[in-house]
């Protein structure tokens, strides 16, 4: 010690030559105190006020300026730097970045560091920074871009949110105030840590900020984690608050959120909630270009026509087209095509909710599939049929069905019978049709004759077809007669089997048995073979008579004739056998089921209605 007070003295008048006045920041360098006054002078009368202490904002300038070596174990001081940090394990080159940058340049490095991620350098220097002085002796002052660096460093080096707010408390004593940029950190960091509740309350705590600030106010960003977290932990109705806060403020939903959101909805069956959300995307430009995951549109589409929900259908075609045409627009490009049963089931679904928009967009969707190198099959034919006919739109009902037959002219004998069936696949047509009784019928006949004049004129057996069987369904038997009559007088065409089937059925519904045989015998001399179809229709009007011995003789024809009679041909003959009771009529059906291994099963539900004694006396 009494050496060291040798050098000192040795080395006084030095120091007072050199710089009388030295002012350092480095611990090992002396200073020269100088003794203070100890009388004050007295006060003037009048004093002129002070300017501003220029270490304001600066809670660290008495540190700087009057104690090098901060007191780190002191509770109360207000150091960013942690406990336990020493100037000694700072590396010396930060720590002259540190007194030599201004404001500007530092965030120019910090920018760079970024980029290599050299987090931990940008928090040691922020923190060597803010305890320096700058070129004109003043403390460095960071502004809150600068403070956000150091947040973002503290963040990527795993501070949890609860230091991240203790750090955005400390901006008060640099007289910052956060923006949204500071918040946005910490609610990242509580999505990293899912902390749900306190991410909820940040946030809301930011838009009662933001209503006397708009500086705090949260942007898209800040809904992104919030929602984002709120979904990932099934908390579908916060979630949805936010998501319509978002909408509402008017930024844009994420890809990441819209198709988590996507997800949520139609897997708690929250369809019509989906809709809404999806129709204010479409209104804002955006939030409209927004498309899930192809395979999480064919999700939508099958789980909306589970539900009969023909509004979010057309929106799954609607993101399915989307991703048609970005394929299309892709080099090399990527030809997307929806699954045919998918458009079948659209269309149903069309049909079934009589919507005009999902009919039209999947028909669209269809063809744009096919790119014009095959033709729709045609069960996607039937279902636009079916989905006109419910509508009631007859004309392009019909119009599909002349290109249905364009289509598929050249197909089978036996599918063309099949596909062009009234009684099966162009029923709805029919039902369509005969729905208004005789006015429609009879529009719809004298516009197939005003078409058969046209050029190129279109003549169609099976539109004729669905004409008589529609009379038949109205109990129009003159009707039917005449249209199929006019077959050939005025049409020029060939009645089919079908068209005799039509006959066969307007007969039998008015008792007209001993008619209905005829034409069954004029088809058959004509040598136009009957089909399973025209044995039940006389059956059926064998049957209406009460004739069970005709009408087995008819299933024996049919049996000759190579088809097998139906398990309700065969019940509808036995509850006839049993009404009339003819027991020996009734072991022949038994003989018929056995033999094609058809199960009968009882008919108690039948039988007791037919047993009731009905009294009009009162109970």
């Amino acid at each position: 010690m009494a050496s060291m007070a040798i050098l000192t003295r040795k080395c006084k008048p030095i120091f007072k030559t050199l710089n009388p006045k030295l002012i350092t920041t480095y611990a090992f360098l002396s200073q020269e105190p100088q003794l203070a006054d100890q009388s004050p002078p007295p006060p003037a009368a009048s004093t002129a006020p002070l300017p501003p202490n220029p270490a304001t904002g600066s809670p660290l300038y008495n540190e700087n300026w009057r104690n090098p070596i901060p007191n780190i174990s002191s509770a109360t001081s207000p150091s960013l730097i942690p406990l336990g940090f020493s100037q000694s394990h700072a590396s010396s080159r930060i720590q002259a970045l540190s007194q030599t940058l201004d404001g500007e340049s530092i965030m120019n490095l910090f920018a760079n560091w970024m980029t290599s991620q050299r987090w931990s350098d940008i928090k040691q220097l922020f923190e060597f920074w803010i305890r320096s002085l700058d070129n004109d002796g003043k403390p460095n002052r960071p502004d809150v871009s600068l403070y956000n660096h150091y947040l973002r460093a503290n963040l990527m080096m795993g501070a949890s949110a609860g230091e991240l707010l203790d750090l955005i408390a400390q901006m008060d004593d640099y007289t910052i105030a956060p923006n949204t940029a500071s918040f946005n950190l910490v609610l990242k960091s509580m999505y990293q840590a899912k902390e749900s509740e306190a991410a909820m309350k940040l946030i809301d705590r930011m838009i009662e900020i933001g209503k006397d600030s708009k500086v705090a106010l949260p942007d898209d960003e800040s809904f992104h984690f919030v929602v984002q977290l709120l979904l990932t932990q099934n908390q579908i109705d916060d979630a949805l608050k936010y998501i319509d806060l978002t909408l509402k403020s008017g930024y844009m939903l994420s890809i990441e959120v819209f198709t988590e959101c996507v997800k949520s909805c139609v897997n708690t069956g929250r369809l019509d909630t989906l809709v809404s959300i999806i129709e204010r995307c479409k209104k804002m430009d955006q939030n409209k270009a927004l498309c899930p995951p192809w395979n999480l549109c064919n999700y939508i589409m099958n789980v909306a026509m589970h539900t009969d929900n023909s509004e979010l259908a057309y929106y799954g075609l609607e993101f399915m087209a989307k991703w048609i045409a970005r394929g299309e627009n892709a080099r090399p490009p990527v030809l997307l095509s929806v699954d045919e049963g998918l458009i079948v089931k659209a269309l149903t679904t069309a049909g079934r909710n009589y919507n005009s928009k999902l009919l039209d967009g999947t028909w669209a969707i269809l063809k744009r599939s096919l790119r014009q190198k095959k033709v729709p099959s045609p069960e996607s034919y039937l279902a636009k049929i079916f989905a006109y006919s419910s509508l009631g739109n007859l004309q392009k009902a019909f119009s599909t069905l002349h290109e249905f037959e364009i289509s598929y002219v050249d197909s089978s004998k036996e599918t063309e019978e099949e596909l062009f069936s009234p009684f099966t696949s162009l029923y709805p047509l029919v039902v369509a049709c005969s729905k208004d009784g005789f006015t429609t019928l009879d529009n719809v006949y004298y516009q197939l004759e005003n078409l058969s004049r046209a050029d190129p004129p279109y003549k169609s057996v099976a539109a004729l077809n669905c004409i008589i069987l529609g009379c038949a369904n109205i109990w129009d038997v003159d009707r039917a007669y005449q249209t199929f009559s006019a077959m050939e007088s005025s049409f020029g065409l060939t009645p089919d089997i079908h068209s005799y089937n039509a006959l066969l059925c307007a007969f039998g519904k008015l008792h007209k048995r001993d008619e209905a045989v005829k034409v069954f015998e004029h088809l058959v001399s004509l040598g136009v073979k009957p089909n399973a179809k025209s044995y039940a229709l006389l059956v059926d009007a064998h049957l209406i008579k009460r004739d069970l011995q005709a009408a087995l003789s008819t299933i024996s024809n049919m049996v000759v004739a190579g088809f097998e009679p139906t398990k309700d041909i065969l019940k509808k003959v036995r509850r006839r056998c049993v009404r009339e009771m003819d027991y020996e009529s009734n072991d022949k059906v038994d003989s018929f089921a056995k033999d094609f291994k058809i199960r009968m099963g009882a008919e108690n539900r039948q039988d007791t209605l037919f047993n009731l004694e009905f009294s009009t006396e009162y109970a």
